[in-house]
């Protein structure tokens, strides 16, 4: 008997064994975890659009590629942003085209600082670049705007080159008009107080301080010929041609030919091919999660989202908004 159960134990203990070797071997061929991959994104300021569709994004990169880990934060938006993906301090930069084509170019406010390595994963949506009067001062083209007060946006911003750039294609130069650097905030104010007969500003529309304007004053919006536009996109590869359209503000009774500067995904070459792709991919793949997050992402396609692209794209971004 004693000879019988020893037999038995040792048959136990050989069949413990092997269950241990067979559970080692299925643990190889289980899937290691997605190496971790932490991802700043830099939008604007809080109350600004580019916050709440940067954390959106975030929110989508973390739920649709394997280890991401993002998060977006607020900065000083596209100039600033700009420098930020240049220090390596975020991986992922809301700019405006035009912005990231004068740093990839050395021109405008990166005169001298040019930051060769900007790439685009995508353009997103227009900015419009809307030029603001009131019907009382009798302005109805861009042709009657010399010799008067016209705020063209703070020094050195997106905006003021915007108006540098189109008066320009009207030949009307600074010398021509009485420059006044605002930003639209205090341009806003200074229409209403009649201290200025004309002011750009370059934003999403409908724009809420313009709609503010409206509320007690007749606003004028002054179209861009479309002849005009042509020059200038042909000059200047960021713009596009877009229609505001009518009622878009109160008392607009027609649609206004304008064009537009676009908001964009911008990265650096340091980014590879296949996280691009996957990112890119994740972003179009959810454009529900950005419509949740602010009305201006209706307008985010992938159809859309070379045009204007003003800077090399990244190549696996590239190839997924290429593929059919």
């Amino acid at each position: 008997m004693k000879k019988l159960l020893a037999f038995l134990m040792a048959i136990m203990v050989f069949a413990t064994m092997a269950a241990g070797c067979g559970g080692g071997s299925d643990k190889k061929d289980e899937k290691k975890p997605a190496a971790q991959k932490f991802i700043n994104i830099a939008t604007g300021g809080t109350a600004g659009t580019y916050f709440p569709l940067g954390g959106a994004i975030a929110d989508i990169l973390n739920k649709n590629v394997p280890g991401a880990n993002a998060s977006a934060q607020s900065t000083g938006a596209s100039v600033a942003n700009i420098n930020l993906l240049q220090q390596d301090k975020v991986d992922i930069a809301f700019v405006q085209n035009d912005i990231a084509y004068y740093a990839v170019n050395g021109s405008e406010m990166f005169k001298d600082k040019k930051v060769p390595s900007i790439q685009g994963l995508a353009t997103l949506y227009p900015e419009t670049i809307q030029i603001v009067t009131l019907d009382k001062s009798g302005i109805k083209s861009l042709n009657d705007v010399k010799g008067k007060r016209v705020a063209v946006g703070a020094a050195g911003s997106g905006t003021e080159a915007n108006a540098r750039q189109i008066l320009e294609a009207y030949g009307i130069t600074y010398d021509d008009i009485k420059v006044q650097y605002l930003s639209f905030a205090e341009a806003s104010n200074a229409l209403k107080d009649g201290n200025v007969d004309v002011a750009f500003v370059t934003a999403g529309h409908p724009t809420a301080a313009i709609q503010d304007i409206a509320t007690q004053n007749h606003v004028v919006l002054l179209p861009v010929d479309s002849d005009k536009a042509d020059a200038l996109i042909a000059k200047y590869p960021f713009y596009t041609k877009l229609t505001i359209a009518a009622k878009t503000y109160p008392n607009q009774e027609t649609d206004v030919q304008a064009i537009a500067v676009r908001a964009m995904l911008a990265v650096t070459d340091k980014m590879d091919a296949d996280t691009g792709y996957a990112i890119t991919k994740a972003i179009f793949s959810n454009l529900d999660r950005l419509k949740a997050a602010h009305s201006v992402a209706n307008a985010v396609s992938k159809a859309t989202a070379l045009d204007g692209m003003s800077v090399p794209v990244n190549p696996g971004a590239e190839k997924y908004l290429k593929e059919k």
